[in-house]
């Protein structure tokens, strides 16, 4: 489902002169349906690099990646948005959304964006709002007003409102309490179980152990550089 073939990438540094450094050289990997990869390797390797280009926030130097029939390296901006409304969900660390929106209105808007009814992408959201422990007071609050942890958690539920095909979650367990962090883990079974491919920086090992199939160490990517 998600597949990364001889990648490449460099930043040009205008601040130094123009300097290209490179990071990343013959990037691979391979995420089937209903597998969770975990990405390795010390701060700096690479490992967001990696995500944002799959994401289609980084363009690629080189190489191919494919997420379903989508070729995102090189592919036009109505490309990216088509693969990130229906097939690629993302969970980064931060939420990021436009103020003074509702977080109910928050996390239901990609089911909206599919063509769900207004009445039931909010049922849906309740359901999974109700599950990460927002109470049902906030959810008519812009969730730019909440706690770090309450906004990881609508970041959450706006990532598994819908039942993506491919998944790429950026820390999804960060700064979160015990009983938080095992519905996110749930939440990241069932999705394996539906058939979901799931790429995913995990720096909890603990929870890295309890979702992850294998691991992939993306060191290997800039070793020669």
């Amino acid at each position: 489902m998600i597949a990364v073939a001889n990648v490449s990438k460099s930043f040009t540094l205008h601040n130094q002169g123009s300097a290209v450094l490179p990071v990343m050289a013959g990037a691979a990997l391979r995420v089937a349906a209903g597998e969770c990869v975990g990405l390795i390797g010390a701060s700096g390797s690479g490992k967001s690099t990696l995500m944002r280009m799959i994401w289609g926030n980084y363009r690629t130097d080189g190489g191919s990646i494919r997420v379903g029939e989508t070729e995102v390296a090189g592919a036009e901006p109505r490309e990216i948005i088509a693969l990130r409304r229906g097939t690629l969900g993302y969970v980064s660390q931060f939420l990021r959304v436009v103020p003074r929106v509702p977080t109910i209105e928050v996390v239901a808007e990609p089911l909206m964006r599919l063509g769900v009814a207004p009445d039931e992408a909010r049922a849906r959201a309740e359901t999974v709002l109700t599950r990460l422990n927002i109470p049902e007071r906030l959810w008519s609050l812009s969730p730019t007003t909440f706690s770090g942890g309450e906004q990881q958690r609508v970041n959450i539920a706006r990532g598994f409102i819908h039942d993506w095909p491919a998944m790429l979650l950026d820390e999804p367990t960060a700064s979160l309490d015990a009983g938080n962090r095992a519905v996110v883990l749930d939440l990241i079974r069932e999705a394996k179980f539906r058939g979901s491919a799931i790429l995913g920086i995990f720096h909890d090992e603990d929870a890295r152990n309890q979702v992850c199939d294998r691991l992939v160490d993306v060191t290997g990517f800039s070793e020669g550089l």
